[in-house]
């Protein structure tokens, strides 16, 4: 009897990422080159405009406030030209330097563009007090640095939305396969959410470790691999990314806990076995030095230039509901220590001892007490918590050293007591009024995978890192992912 032969299914170019062959005779180079390229082009461009229109503008500002006479345009320029290529190529390096070029996923917003032309202001001004230049004001600087950081933000968010539609106009997406044990996975992927860099994403479906992946990695067209690695020992891992590398498909991992616990590990060379000391995630000397004064002055503009709608928001409370205008809510802060955090009351007086029963109605998970709907939150309390307004007298204890404006979101007593212990890490530093946990996702996500977020933050922290949460607390709060 004559047997059938089966026609075996067309496999993939294989290609290994480890290759030593030259870039350009790789796969679709030529494509990948020339996007790169006009993504920086264009991003230059935009950067240069920013500057150029910013330094004109200031330069208006100058000449209104010094001679209030018609602006002689054409002759604005007359010194700043010999200045200007200086500027441009400080700037593109300025922002080459702190990533402002790179990948779409990479780069940052406002929160690292401001810093960038401050630094280029500084160093420009100071490049001219050592070269000897003649100045009639110092004003100059600051405001041509807030012109230029105001539009070059606003032209690379219009670009990024603008690029970002278009993508997702053409289809433009990421494949990625999800990899580890079906609780891993489920969970992963709702922490991930459907976008990540501006760049939506298209899940190819979840796999175990095991020949399942190695046979998906050879029939699909991935992009990435996103592996929950929980579980997996270093041979699987290992495995996993051989596999991936050999197919040009990029492996990213999610942290266990455990690593992220020891993300400060110092290297203290032994004799035998490479020893690592671990220290505990806080922040102290100028770090801790930078970011009270960083909290100090914000705070304390808050606080001067919002006294005004601060009393009209006082007078609303008093008029919607009997009682106070402030709540004093009992948390727990640095060192597990209470401290009574203020806010503007958006509750009926009386509303804590109601907490008790209304536990059966809890939506959100772990350590965490939330009802989308409360009953007890007044018409006034609804307007003030969809736009977070009844959060800005936190201001008043972070200028008393009891939270910071970024940090852990400061935990109820309630939901501090059901903590496991290797949650109460995060009250290692000062609570702060938002984190992480307001721009990527809130209290939607699992309570696990907001700890996991606490401590990247502990890990990672930068006075830039501040700046970027604090802009993206904004389109978060308006956007209404969850508050808590």
């Amino acid at each position: 009897m004559a047997t059938q032969l089966q026609r075996p299914r067309p496999q993939p170019q294989v290609e290994d990422v480890r290759s030593a062959k030259p870039y350009l005779f790789s796969r679709s180079p030529l494509k990948t080159v020339a996007r790169r390229i006009a993504s920086i082009a264009a991003l230059a461009a935009i950067d240069l405009g920013g500057l150029v229109i910013g330094v004109y503008g200031a330069l208006a500002l100058r000449s209104l406030v010094r001679d209030p006479k018609p602006i002689l345009w054409n002759l604005l320029w007359q010194h700043e030209t010999d200045w200007l290529p200086f500027l441009v190529l400080l700037l593109l390096l300025v922002f080459s330097r702190n990533g402002l070029y790179g990948p779409r996923e990479l780069r940052e917003g406002a929160g690292r563009i401001v810093p960038s032309v401050v630094l280029v202001a500084a160093l420009s001004l100071a490049f001219a007090i050592g070269t000897g230049q003649h100045f009639t004001t110092f004003g100059l600087y600051v405001v041509a640095a807030i012109l230029v950081a105001l539009l070059i933000s606003v032209f690379r968010w219009s670009y990024e939305t603008m690029t970002g539609t278009l993508m997702r106009s053409y289809g433009i997406r990421r494949r990625a396969l999800l990899v580890g044990e079906p609780e891993q996975v489920a969970r992963l992927r709702e922490s991930l959410g459907a976008s990540r860099g501006g760049i939506d994403y298209e899940f190819a479906g979840a796999v175990a470790p095991g020949p399942e992946l190695h046979e998906e990695l050879a029939l699909q067209r991935l992009d990435e691999l996103i592996v929950a690695d929980s579980g997996l020992d270093e041979r699987e891992l290992l495995e996993i990314v051989e596999a991936a590398h050999r197919r040009a498909v990029k492996v990213r991992v999610a942290p266990r806990t455990t690593e992220l616990l020891v993300e400060r590990g110092e290297y203290v060379p032994g004799q035998g076995v490479p020893l690592f000391e671990l220290r505990p995630p806080i922040l102290a000397g100028t770090d801790w030095a930078l970011k009270r004064t960083f909290d100090v002055v914000v705070s304390a503009a808050v606080v001067v230039l919002g006294s005004p709608l601060w009393l009209l928001i006082a007078v609303a409370i008093k008029l919607g509901s009997r009682g106070p205008v402030f709540y004093a809510d009992p948390r727990i802060g640095l060192g597990e220590h209470q401290f009574r955090m203020l806010k503007f009351r958006t509750m009926v007086a009386g509303a804590a001892r109601e907490q008790e029963r209304l536990e059966p109605a809890n939506e959100a998970s772990g350590a965490l007490f939330k009802i989308r709907d409360d009953p007890r939150v007044t018409s006034v309390g609804r307007v003030l918590r969809r736009f977070s307004i009844d959060e800005v007298p936190n201001v008043i204890n972070v200028l008393r050293g009891e939270m910071s404006l970024v940090g852990p979101r400061p935990l109820p007593v309630r939901d501090h007591r059901l903590l496991a212990p290797w949650h109460r890490r995060r009250s290692n530093v000062l609570p702060g009024m938002t984190g992480l946990w307001q721009i990527a996702g809130r209290s939607n996500l699992p309570f696990d995978d907001l700890v996991r977020l606490d401590f990247y933050y502990l890990e990672n922290w930068s006075l830039w890192l501040d700046i970027t949460i604090l802009v993206k607390t904004v389109p978060a709060v308006l956007a209404r992912r969850g508050a808590y």
